[in-house]
C-alpha cells in the first residue's frame, strides 16, 4: 500500500463492533487517540491502528481496570504481558471451579424438583440408595427459629452452601419414642465443603421412603404414617431418619413444602 487507509470515528467504531462513544472516551482519557489529523482539522484513525485496538478490547475482556490497560500500553513489553497471562489464567481456573459448582447446584435443584409430581409423593414406597458421604454439624431444632438456624449453617458451612442441598437427621430410636424436639443434626454433601468437615456415611440399602406435603409440624404425623407402613410390610428399620426440603426454593405458601424422608431398612 502506498498510504495508509484513513478512517473516521464511525467507520473505525463500525469496523471493530464498538459504540463510537468508547471511542470518544479513549482518546478523553488518553488510552488509545487517532494518528492523523487531515486538513479540515478532523482526525483520522489508521488502519495499523487496528491491531494495537483490539489488543486493548482483549485486556478489557480480561477484567483488567482501565488504569491497569493504560499502564501496560504505555510501555509494552513481554515480561509484563506473560504476568498478565498467568494472573488470567489463574482467575480463569477459578471461574470454572465457580461455574462447574453452579452447574452441580442446578443439577441438584432440577432432580428434587423432579421428585416433587404428584404420582412420586403420594405413596410411601421403598427405594435402593447407593453410598453417601455427608458432611455434618450438631443442631437440635429444639426451638422454631428458623433464623438462627440460617445464621448457624452460614457461620459452618458457607453462604453458598445455604444454597445446596442441606437436610437435618434424627435417629430411628428418637421416633420410635416420639420424641422430635431434639434433632441430631444438619447434613449436607461432603463433595461441597471443606475436607476437615466432620462426615457420617449414609448406608447404601434399601430405605423406606416418604414424601411430607405442607408444614414441617406435621412432621411427627407422618412419621405415624411410615411405622405403620413399616409394620405392615415387616419391615425392620435402622440408623437415621434423613429428611430433606425438595421445593421450598420454588413455592412461597410453606402449605406447598415438600419433605422428602428416608429411613434406612435393616
Amino acid at each position: 500500500m502506498e498510504r495508509e487507509i484513513l478512517l473516521t470515528t464511525s467507520q473505525f467504531a463500525k469496523l471493530h463492533k464498538v459504540n463510537k462513544r468508547t471511542l470518544h472516551y479513549y482518546d478523553n482519557i488518553g488510552l488509545f487517540s487517532p494518528n492523523f489529523k487531515g486538513e479540515n482539522n478532523y482526525r483520522y484513525y489508521t488502519t495499523a491502528q487496528s491491531i494495537d485496538f483490539e489488543y486493548i478490547l482483549m485486556l478489557k475482556g480480561l477484567n483488567m481496570s482501565i488504569d491497569e490497560i493504560k499502564s501496560y500500553v504505555s510501555n509494552p513489553n513481554p515480561k509484563d504481558f506473560i504476568e498478565i497471562i498467568d494472573n488470567k489464567f489463574l482467575e480463569i481456573e477459578n471461574q470454572l471451579l465457580k461455574l462447574k459448582k453452579t452447574k452441580r447446584l442446578l443439577q441438584s435443584k432440577k432432580k428434587q424438583l423432579e421428585l416433587c409430581n404428584e404420582e412420586n409423593i403420594k405413596n410411601i414406597k421403598v427405594i435402593e440408595c447407593e453410598q453417601e458421604k455427608l458432611s455434618i454439624i450438631p443442631y437440635a431444632f429444639e426451638t422454631d427459629n428458623f433464623q438462627g438456624a440460617f445464621s448457624y449453617v452460614i457461620k459452618k458451612w458457607g453462604r453458598e452452601q445455604c444454597l445446596s442441598e442441606i437436610g437435618s437427621y434424627i435417629s430411628i430410636e428418637k421416633i420410635f419414642n416420639n420424641n422430635f424436639k431434639i434433632y441430631d443434626g444438619l447434613f449436607t454433601s461432603a463433595e461441597s465443603v471443606k475436607k476437615n468437615s466432620n462426615t457420617m456415611i449414609k448406608p447404601k440399602g434399601k430405605y423406606v421412603c416418604g414424601y411430607l406435603q405442607g408444614s414441617w409440624r406435621k412432621l411427627p404425623e407422618f412419621y405415624g404414617k411410615i411405622l405403620n407402613y413399616t409394620k405392615e410390610n415387616n419391615l425392620e428399620l435402622e440408623g437415621y431418619a434423613y429428611e430433606k426440603s425438595l421445593n421450598e426454593f420454588v413455592v412461597k405458601n410453606y402449605k406447598e413444602y415438600i419433605t422428602q424422608i428416608m429411613i434406612k431398612i435393616k
